[in-house]
C-alpha cells in the first residue's frame, strides 16, 4: 500500500509509479467520503488538463464518486484549473477536482481539490480527506454511458462558460487591438482558450503534446528561452504571456524579451489596481516573494501579511478578509473581483488592461514600479539531492549554524516557512525544500543579475560542501 499525502497543492505522483488508477481511486473514494460527511447529495466538478492519461484517470474519478452517491460535472476534454473553479462556484458545486500536476516535470500527474467557494481547500479539510484515504477501492465497472442516463454524470462546456465569465469584465476588443500579444502556452491547458479571447495573439506551443515536449510546464525564463526568441524576432510583439500546465500560474515578457517574473507581476498589479483602478484592500503574499510587496504596499499605505508558502494559505485569507491581491513567487496570483483562486489568463488580461489604459509598454509600467521601489533581481536555484542531502542541509539550518554565507553576514532571519537569510543591502537568500518536487529550493534577491548570481552560487556551494 503506498502512503497518500497531498503536498503544498494537491497529491502528485510519478504516473504510473504511484499514480495509477487504483491510487486514483483510493483517493476518490477518501474526496467522496469527505464531502458527504459535508452535506447530502454533494455535487463535484471534476476536469483534467493536458497531461498523459487525463482522461483515464477522470473516468476511474468519476466511477468511483458517483457509486458512493456524488453527482458529477465534467467537460469533454482538457479543460485549466481556474475553469473547473469558476465552474464550481458558478454551478453552486460543493466542490472542484482537477487532475492536474499543474508545472511538475511530464512524468507526474496529480489530484486538486477545490473547494466550494473554487479555490484550494483549507489544509484542515485536506487532513481530514487524508484520513479516509483507505488501503483500497474497487473501480466499479459501470459506463459513463450509464452513468449519464441515470442522471450521475453531466457533461457541460467550462470552456464556454470561462469565456463569457471573462468577457463580462473585460472590454477584450479594445485590448485585442491595444496590444499585439505573444502566448507561450507550454503545451498547457489555455491553449484553446487565449485565441477565443484574443483572435490577433501570436500563439507558440499551442498544441496538444502531453509530454510537453519534454520540458517540465513551468513559467520560468530557463524553461521559455524559445519563446524569447520568438518575441526578439517577432518585432511586432508588444507583450508576451506563459502559462504552466494547467494555466494558473504566469509569467510575461516585455516587448524587448525582457523576462517578467511572478515579483514583478504581483507589483505590477498592485499598481494597476490601487492608482490606476483606485481600488482597495489587503495584499496578502507567501513567505518566498520579494521584499519589494512590502516597499510598495507601504507606499500606498495599504495592509500587507505573509503567509506560510501554498496558494491555500492565501485563499484563506481571501474567504474572510477584503484582499486586493494575493499570490506566491511561483506565479499563482489571484486579484479582487474574481475567484479566490490563481488565474493566469486572467492576471494576464489585467495586465494587458493597464497597457491598454495607460498607452504604456510594459518595460515602462515595470520603471513606474521601480520609481516606486526599487529595481532588483530575484532568482531561484532547484537542488536536486538526496534525501539524506536534503535533511543534512535543513538540520543545519534549524541549528542555526548559517550566520554568514561567504563575505554575506546575516543581519536576521525569519523562518515563517523555510529560512529566509536578510543579508544587507536589500539582499536575501531563503533556503525551502520543495513541496511538490523532491528537491531544495534556495530562492535569492539582490540588486542585480551579477549580484544575486553570485549570491546563490556562493550559498549553494557552502550547502554542498
Amino acid at each position: 500500500m503506498q502512503n497518500i499525502k497531498f503536498g503544498t497543492d494537491g497529491w502528485r505522483a510519478i504516473i504510473a509509479q504511484d499514480f495509477t488508477c487504483e491510487n486514483v481511486a483510493r483517493v476518490s473514494y477518501a474526496t467522496a467520503k469527505w464531502l458527504l460527511n459535508r452535506t447530502p447529495n454533494p455535487v463535484v466538478v471534476i476536469g483534467h488538463d493536458c497531461r498523459f492519461a487525463g482522461e483515464l484517470f477522470i473516468e476511474t474519478a468519476i466511477k468511483v464518486l458517483t457509486s458512493m452517491g456524488v453527482k458529477v460535472l465534467t467537460h469533454k476534454g482538457f479543460v485549466s484549473t481556474p475553469m473547473v473553479s469558476l465552474a464550481t462556484v458558478k454551478l453552486n458545486a460543493n466542490a472542484g477536482i482537477v487532475i492536474t500536476a499543474s508545472h511538475n516535470p511530464p512524468s507526474y500527474n496529480g489530484f486538486k481539490i477545490k473547494d466550494g467557494f473554487g479555490g484550494p481547500a483549507a489544509p484542515a479539510e485536506i487532513t481530514l480527506v487524508e484520513t479516509h484515504i483507505p488501503d483500497s477501492a474497487s473501480i466499479p465497472s459501470t459506463s459513463l454511458q450509464t452513468l449519464v442516463e441515470n442522471g450521475m454524470l453531466s457533461y457541460i462546456d467550462m470552456e464556454t462558460l470561462y469565456e463569457n465569465h471573462v468577457r463580462e469584465s473585460f472590454d477584450l476588443t479594445a485590448i485585442d487591438k491595444a496590444v499585439k500579444l505573444g502566448y507561450d502556452a507550454m503545451y498547457g491547458a489555455g491553449q484553446r482558450i487565449l485565441p477565443r479571447l484574443l483572435p490577433s495573439a501570436i500563439m507558440l506551443h499551442a498544441e496538444y503534446n502531453p509530454g510537453f515536449n519534454g520540458q517540465a510546464p513551468e513559467p520560468l525564463e530557463r524553461n521559455t528561452k524559445e519563446f524569447q526568441q520568438f518575441i526578439r524576432e517577432k518585432k511586432s510583439v508588444s507583450a508576451g504571456l506563459i502559462t504552466d500546465g494547467d494555466a494558473d500560474r504566469i509569467a510575461m515578457y516585455d516587448e524587448n524579451g525582457k523576462f517578467i517574473d511572478a515579483h514583478h507581476i504581483l507589483l505590477l498589479l498592485i499598481h494597476y489596481t490601487v492608482k490606476y483602478r483606485q481600488m482597495n484592500g489587503k495584499v496578502v503574499v507567501a513567505f518566498s516573494t520579494s521584499d519589494k510587496i512590502k516597499k510598495i504596499c507601504n507606499h500606498y499605505n495599504i495592509p500587507v501579511e505573509i503567509t506560510k508558502i501554498g496558494f491555500k494559505y492565501i485563499a484563506e485569507k481571501m474567504l474572510v478578509e477584503d484582499i486586493l491581491v494575493g499570490g506566491e513567487e511561483s506565479g499563482g496570483i489571484s486579484v479582487k473581483g474574481h475567484i479566490p483562486e490563481r488565474d493566469g489568463i486572467w492576471d494576464g488580461l489585467l495586465l494587458l488592461d493597464l497597457m491598454r489604459l495607460t498607452g504604456k509598454s510594459m518595460s515602462a509600467l515595470i520603471q513606474e514600479v521601480y520609481d516606486i521601489v526599487g529595481a532588483f533581481v530575484f532568482e531561484r536555484l532547484d537542488l536536486h539531492l538526496t534525501e539524506e542531502k536534503k535533511q543534512e542541509i535543513i538540520a543545519r539550518c534549524e541549528a542555526g549554524s548559517f550566520n554568514e554565507f561567504g563575505d554575506y553576514k546575516v543581519e536576521r532571519i525569519e523562518t515563517i516557512d523555510g529560512y529566509k537569510y536578510h543579508l544587507g543591502h536589500e539582499r536575501w537568500v531563503m533556503i525551502r525544500p520543495s513541496g511538490t518536487e523532491p528537491l531544495l529550493r534556495v530562492y535569492g534577491e539582490a540588486r542585480t543579475t551579477d549580484e544575486v548570481n553570485h549570491l546563490l552560487e556562493t550559498v549553494r556551494s557552502i550547502l554542498l560542501s
